[in-house]
């Protein structure tokens, strides 16, 4: 296997970024996070909700009209844009340019959300996270992946990963199909399990935070509204992702005391961001 670099406290401080007292929210960065089905409408409210607490100044979410109310009363503190149609994505029209898009959790793999995602991907020009079904439908169509742009931020897990680079019968020869992938579509893959590693072309971290706790739904979607909010905070894209996962497996870490395995969910991450991002500042 390549030359592993560790993802350790040490190097996230090197470029971790401590809130300027002089902000303001025009200054912290607006992400949109474009998620959400009939039935999936959590994995909406979840992204969303680790997005604003990771120091994101704004988000703003699109949904299928079936999310209005549920994304309103979950998170007052995130704007809600909706699509036409109620039930699922089928055109996806932003009324602003964000600094950071975070698309996939939860949206499903309808025929009029595939081209909603096709026509998004043609014209689209911001900073990108793609996750879950965004994934699934990019791995049915690998040509649109030419339409994404550099540095754009993948987050599959093993199942998802397998279906973008295809089967391996090694630990090895799943690195040499994730880094060949990665080169070839200039695409950062963070390659989601315990533990997570993120593959930059050639360059292969490995995170040193996190649990078995984080083995359960949503954890994703969580994860992807994190890295999506450090962009729109300007991180450059791999540290974005370095600073996202250990950050998510840290919150898991300082959430598992009190909730034991079992009865860890992915809101316990969220809950726990701010003592994990506190962790860095001390």
């Amino acid at each position: 296997m390549k030359l592993t670099y560790l993802i350790t406290k040490e190097e996230i401080i090197k470029f971790y970024k401590a809130a300027n007292p002089l902000t303001h929210k025009g200054l912290q960065g607006h992400a949109v996070i474009i998620a959400g089905s009939y039935g999936k409408v959590g994995a909406a409210v979840l992204a969303s909700k680790s997005c604003i607490k990771s120091g994101c100044g704004l988000v703003t979410t699109f949904a299928p009209k079936c999310g209005y109310q549920i994304l309103q009363i979950s998170i007052p503190e995130v704007m809600v844009v909706t699509d036409e149609n109620t039930n699922f994505i089928t055109h996806i029209q932003l009324p602003l340019i964000p600094q950071a898009i975070g698309i996939g959790p939860g949206i499903g793999k309808e025929l009029g959300t595939q081209k909603a995602l096709f026509e998004f991907l043609r014209t689209n020009k911001t900073s990108l996270v793609l996750d879950a079904d965004a994934l699934n439908i990019l791995s049915e169509n690998q040509s649109w992946l030419e339409l994404i742009p550099e540095n754009t931020i993948l987050t599959p897990h093993p199942k998802e990963l397998e279906r973008l680079i295809g089967k391996w019968d090694s630990e090895s020869e799943k690195f040499q199909k994730a880094i060949a992938f990665s080169e070839h579509h200039k695409v950062i893959i963070v390659m989601k399990g315990a533990p997570t590693y993120i593959i930059n072309k050639t360059k292969v971290y490995q995170n040193t935070t996190g649990n078995a706790a984080l083995a359960t739904a949503g954890s994703g979607d969580v994860l992807t509204g994190i890295i999506t909010s450090l962009l729109a905070q300007d991180y450059v894209p791999v540290q974005a992702a370095q600073l996202a996962v250990f950050i998510h497996g840290l919150s898991a870490d300082i959430a598992l005391p009190e909730t034991g395995y079992q009865s860890f969910i992915a809101s316990d991450i969220i809950k726990n961001l701010g003592k994990a991002f506190l962790s860095l500042e001390n």
